[in-house]
């Protein structure tokens, strides 16, 4: 397997920076870069950028300005996706976004991670682990996701929490690190008014 398909794969690895494909990632800050000049009338251009930089991009995915990502092309969304400002996806290993995926302000999902030992550190290996966002998620203000998590079906994620392992489905959950408060039940509905 070479780099390339590694990186595509949803499985963790190791790496050495030397390995990494430099030029798809120059590829990708190009088209970053560009989206985050658009303006906000320009919704045809934004969604052009954004099917050229993602791996799988639904038509309804809508992401404010800025945005980063490492390379796009292990992005992917399968439905409604609201993206905030000021989100950085370090994609070194696929993201799947399911539908209907609220990402708050300041989040990182990074799949991305540094050796342990400094000295290895040093050298530039690096591991990557795939991040799996199930349908109906709502993942508050300036959290971040580590990479080998899955947030299940219909959970939150509370503001600037540090999610390090898997979170199930239809909770919330918050804290650093992320730790399950309570299950969500039908008590949490809110009675919109009658006008």
């Amino acid at each position: 397997m070479d780099m390339l398909e590694i990186m595509k794969s949803n499985h963790a690895y190791t790496s050495s920076h030397m390995d990494m494909p430099v030029h798809l990632q120059t590829k990708a800050k190009t088209l970053c870069f560009e989206y985050n000049q658009t303006s906000p009338i320009e919704n045809e251009r934004r969604s052009e950028i954004l099917k050229e930089l993602f791996g799988t991009c639904h038509p309804l995915t809508f992401i404010e300005p800025s945005f980063r990502c490492d390379y796009g092309f292990n992005i992917h969304t399968y439905g409604l996706t609201v993206i905030n400002y000021n989100c950085v996806i370090l994609d070194t290993s696929p993201v799947h976004i399911g539908a209907n995926a609220f990402i708050a302000l300041g989040v990182c999902l990074t799949c991305a991670g540094h050796a342990i030992h400094p000295e290895q550190r040093g050298e530039g290996i690096g591991t990557s682990k795939p991040i799996m966002i199930e349908n109906d998620i709502w993942i508050s203000a300036n959290a971040t996701v580590c990479g080998g998590v899955t947030i299940g079906t219909g959970s939150i994620i509370g503001a600037g929490s540090v999610v390090t392992k898997d979170i199930p489905a239809n909770v919330i959950a918050a804290g650093v690190p992320c730790k399950v408060i309570r299950p969500i039940t039908d008590q949490d509905q809110i009675n919109l008014p009658t006008y």
